[in-house]
């Protein structure tokens, strides 16, 4: 009988034969068949829903490892580990990695290989398959099992039965640590002869973890290595030991360095590091393309490397430094792929060659490190990516009667974006002419020019102070020159406030969800105001277009509500038209209210209450799509044929984080972090996270002047070599973020800590603070800053500059049409029966949104659930309890007084002002639902069998009474309400309210 091993060696041989070509046409085979011998039993079901699965490779088989052991290797065993990642369109990602531990078989790793070959088949074959190696793994790999692996001996082959670590006798251990995002770690001899002063070293002895830190390592590297303190503190110690730090450099002077010392017999110089001849080799290994022709290597010979020279019908090795990609076209078989594999298994065997990743990737899937090495890549690759291989793995799964629905392509969330910012705050903006800014009134702040730019301050409450967002608006059409000043004086607003607010630079056609949700209501004008711009259409000799009210103008109306609208110019032509959108069209005193076909009440709603800005004094015509009046197209110009499909702006992809290091040379070197989370964020380094559709440049507070002054270069120079290869636009939205002053709409990408954000010193000593005394310091909280005057003017306007929350035009103007009947009723009080019926709720209305309410955002503030319900009458269409002490008397309806007079809007804001003392809660006090709509717990619940339908799902806790929000949640509602947002998530997911 053949022994085990060689069994093996037959059966890996079998399955590395390729069938014979029978002709030499360069015809694309046939789509990689997936039959039922390809799969084994131990993958059926994965990579179905996000997270990691492991195996191991026990007698040549895959074995689930269970998920309480994730993270422990042994050295004698071969895994396969799964990743599974849920994308934002609802796809799923997979990343393949086998793990060959130092004393693995060779026929275990074989069989590792193989295997992972057959799971990638089983999952579609789209996965990127990564070979790691112990003591050489990727960052990729490392970042699933933070902070670190620490591999222990033995194996499943060698009987090895593991122990748990507390039940071992300790024995004293030296670990070198390497890296500055992630850790590699490393046992290596107990001798003087192992330290050195470019690395980080851990000596774990009984009773005390010791920290050696070389001289040559940099802060970041200390602090990560702290976080391996902390873990072997936790698994071998059970928290309870001592940590010492020790700096290469200090004698015997100090008592922790003596102590460290005399496990190595004492204190003596350590040899300086020299580079050893296998880095200069890595060095200048230069990429090589091989093509993988029944079963042998032939060189491929192309400079510069191109896309073409990969065949759809073949596989191909590319041979990069420590690198080495196994490239497998989409018409290549299974067998001829396990043989590409086995090919870069054997390269690997050349003792001459450096240790290497081997990373394997399907055609049409190639990651950004692979298509980075060619001179040339197309943004669509020409092959056709097709559902075929996928389907046929889904049917075979369900004849098993397993469940395939993560196998296929889930169905992208469709959701509105959020702001993520109060949206209650306090908006000033200027206009540059020149040289200089001018202050625009609150009536104008929202009215912006193509041909001009802009620089806005917004200041609104944070968690524990006033937080400023300064930015810059560009028209499509503004001269440089105005470009410039409006960067040098927003630059100056932003060194005014000590580098606290967050910078903002945005591009006409590229506003982020939070610049429209700021101002509300928003018109973009052709033209220019400015002198920069008028000198330029003078100097050119070309015909201004500046808007006229007189003349004809046509705008195109979008956005997602009232909180969130704007209205564009465009050319005053048919083709202008989309049958998606709603537009206004004016000459002089002639008023069209447009609709396309495809429109909804929503965009009729926006319609109504942007001609109370564009034409306030004029009583428009209605035309649907299709029954146009002749002088509506007359003043078009005529027919003629436009679109109906919207118009698709930027969408948020995946966050990608990457470290950046701006050289002398002024050249940017980047590095992608894996599975980031806040701790990533290093006080001495520069971030960026990059969303696609906009860009976070995060800056450290221990970050010098000259390099904090450079972040929105950095930005730019980041656009410009756009190294995740998304053809990102140059004008894409950057944010420079200062640490300490993140806003909701950064933090909400972690799992974001306060407390962390607010530590002082570099990233070394908060670590250190952290790891001795088990928690984070606590700070006391930074006192609210006063807003600073620009020229004379306070960032906080008086009463006659403050602005409506709601809409951007004088208070004096209130306008109610096609409200609710609660809202009818209520407004019927303060309306001129004899005025006309209008859109725009009285502006001061809004202010009963306490100040950490926002419409969107599904969390109320100090104030009483009441208020809330009662600010809501004015943006639900559906009837609306109304609180009895603003309930409409029968004399309502009588006229008392004009509705355009101070005397009525003043007696209005009286009123709510009056009602909102009232109303105000104390922690203590039970809270008032007088007239709320309260349900019981069992109706609101996700699973409820009786489930009530008139409500926001959204916002299902506020509908339970104050008694039983208390019993189920533990506390009253203000309490709850004060909780961080993903806080207030977790704790309705468990009471399934969410």
């Amino acid at each position: 009988m053949a022994s085990p091993s060689s069994a093996f060696k037959h059966t890996f041989s079998s399955l590395l034969k390729t069938k014979p070509s029978k002709t030499t046409s360069t015809k694309p085979k046939s789509k990689m068949a997936v039959s039922m011998r390809d799969l084994d039993s131990a993958f059926q079901g994965a990579g179905q829903k996000a997270g990691l699965e492991i195996w191991r490779i026990e007698n040549f088989r895959p074995v689930p490892v269970p998920k309480s052991s994730y993270g422990n290797f042994f050295t004698g065993d071969a895994y396969i580990i799964l990743k599974t990642t849920t994308l934002k369109n609802g796809s799923l990602r997979h990343d393949i990695h086998y793990w060959l531990g130092k004393d693995t078989s060779q026929d275990e790793a074989g069989t590792a290989a193989i295997k992972t070959v057959e799971l990638d088949a089983a999952l579609g074959g789209r996965a990127v398959q990564y070979r790691e190696v112990q003591g050489n793994e990727t960052e990729k790999f490392l970042s699933y099992f933070r902070p670190c692996i620490i591999p222990q001996k033995g194996g499943v082959a060698s009987g090895f039965k593991h122990t748990e670590v507390n039940e071992r006798e300790h024995v004293t251990r030296l670990f070198v640590c390497k890296g500055k995002h992630v850790v590699h770690v490393k046992e290596v001899p107990f001798a003087r002869s192992s330290l050195n002063h470019d690395d980080i070293f851990i000596l774990d002895t009984k009773f005390k973890i010791f920290q050696f830190s070389g001289s040559n390592s940099s802060i970041q590297e200390r602090a990560k290595a702290l976080e391996v303190v902390q873990y072997i503190k936790d698994t071998y110690h059970n928290g309870k030991c001592d940590v010492a730090t020790v700096e290469d450099g200090k004698l015997m002077a100090d008592a922790e360095a003596g102590e460290f010392w005399g496990f190595f017999g004492g204190f003596a110089p350590l040899p300086r590091k020299v580079l050893t001849e296998d880095k200069r080799k890595d060095e200048s290994i230069t990429a090589k393309l091989l093509c993988v022709s029944k079963g042998k290597l032939v060189p491929v010979n192309v400079d510069p490397l191109a896309r073409g020279s990969l065949e759809t019908n073949s596989c191909y090795l590319l041979v990069c430094g420590i690198e080495l990609y196994v490239w497998m076209g989409r018409s290549t078989s299974l067998d001829e792929r396990k043989s590409a594999g086995a090919a870069a298994e054997e390269l690997l065997r050349d003792p001459r060659r450096p240790k290497s990743h081997i990373i394997r990737i399907i055609e049409g899937f190639e990651p950004v490190m692979f298509r980075s090495k060619f001179d040339k890549w197309p943004q669509t690759t020409e092959v056709a990516v097709s559902e075929d291989g996928r389907g046929k793995v889904a049917a075979l799964l369900r004849r098993q009667g397993l469940n395939v629905k993560g196998l296929m392509k889930a169905a992208p969330a469709k959701e509105e974006p959020q702001p993520y910012i109060d949206c209650t705050g306090n908006l000033q903006v200027w206009r540059i002419n020149g040289k200089e800014k001018t202050l625009l009134s609150s009536s104008d702040q929202s009215k912006f020019y193509s041909g001009d730019c802009y620089i806005f301050q917004y200041t609104y409450p944070g968690d524990d102070k006033e937080e400023f967002l300064i930015g810059t608006w560009f028209g499509k059409k503004s001269v440089e020159e105005e470009r410039a000043t409006a960067m040098l004086l927003a630059s100056k607003m932003i060194e005014s406030v000590k580098w606290q607010a967050v910078q903002a630079c945005l591009y006409e056609g590229k506003e982020p969800v939070q610049f429209f949700s700021i101002f509300q209501s928003f018109i973009l004008y052709k033209g220019g105001l400015s002198s920069g711009y008028k000198n330029f259409v003078k100097e050119s000799d070309i015909s201004a277009d500046t808007y006229s009210e007189d003349g004809i103008a046509l705008f195109r109306v979008q956005g997602s509500g009232p909180d969130n609208m704007l209205a564009i110019q465009v050319d005053p032509v048919a083709s202008s038209l989309n049958s998606s959108y709603s537009y206004i069209l004016h000459d002089g005193n002639t008023v069209f209210a447009w609709s396309g076909s495809l429109t909804t009440s929503l965009d009729h709603e926006l319609v109504e209450r942007l001609l109370d800005v564009i034409k306030p004094n004029l009583q428009s015509k209605t035309q649907k799509e299709g029954m146009e009046t002749d002088l509506f197209w007359s003043l078009l110009g005529g027919k003629s044929e436009y679109p109906s499909q919207k118009i698709v702006k930027e969408q948020e992809s995946d966050p990608h984080l990457f470290s950046c290091n701006l050289s002398k040379e002024g050249k940017l070197k980047v590095t992608e972090i894996f599975n980031f989370t806040q701790d990533d964020l290093m006080t001495e380094d520069i971030f960026i996270l990059d969303c696609h559709s906009h860009l976070f440049v995060w800056v450290g507070q221990q970050v010098d002047s000259k390099n904090r002054s450079q972040a929105l270069d950095i930005g730019k120079k980041f656009l410009g070599l756009d190294f995740l290869m998304e053809n990102i636009s140059q004008e894409t939205p950057i944010f420079i973020v200062m640490e300490g002053s993140e806003p909701p709409f950064f933090t909400r990408f972690f799992t974001w800590d306060l407390a962390k954000s607010a530590m002082h010193g570099n990233s070394f000593q908060r670590k250190l603070a952290i790891v001795k005394d088990g928690v984070i310091p606590t700070l006391d909280k930074p006192k609210r800053r006063t807003p600073t005057s620009y020229a004379g003017r306070s960032s906080v306007p008086d009463k006659s500059q403050q602005r409506s929350r709601s809409m951007s035009f004088s208070p004096e103007r209130i306008r109610v049409r096609g409200r609710s009947p609660a809202f009818n009723a209520l407004a019927a009080n303060f309306e001129n029966p004899n005025a006309r019926n209008l859109s725009t709720p009285p502006p001061v209305v809004r202010k009963l949104y306490p100040k950490s309410v926002t419409p969107d955002s599904g969390k109320l503030g100090p104030k009483s659930t009441t208020i809330a319900a009662i600010s809501s009458a004015f943006e639900r269409p559906k009837p609306t309890l109304i609180p009895k002490s603003i309930k409409v008397s029968p004399e309502a309806n009588k006229p008392k007084q004009d509705v355009n007079s101070k005397e009525s809007i003043t007696s209005m804001t009286t009123r709510i002002e009056s009602l909102t003392i009232k109303e105000d809660t104390k922690e203590d006090e039970p809270e008032d639902e007088e007239g709320l709509l309260v349900y019981p717990y069992e109706r609101l619940k996700t699973t409820s069998t009786n489930p009530v339908t008139d409500i926001d799902i959204t916002k299902r806790e506020t509908y339970l009474s104050s008694a039983e929000f208390k019993e189920k949640f533990g506390m009253i509602k203000d309490a709850f309400f004060k909780l961080p947002k993903w806080k207030q998530n977790r704790l309705k997911l468990a009471l399934q309210l969410f």
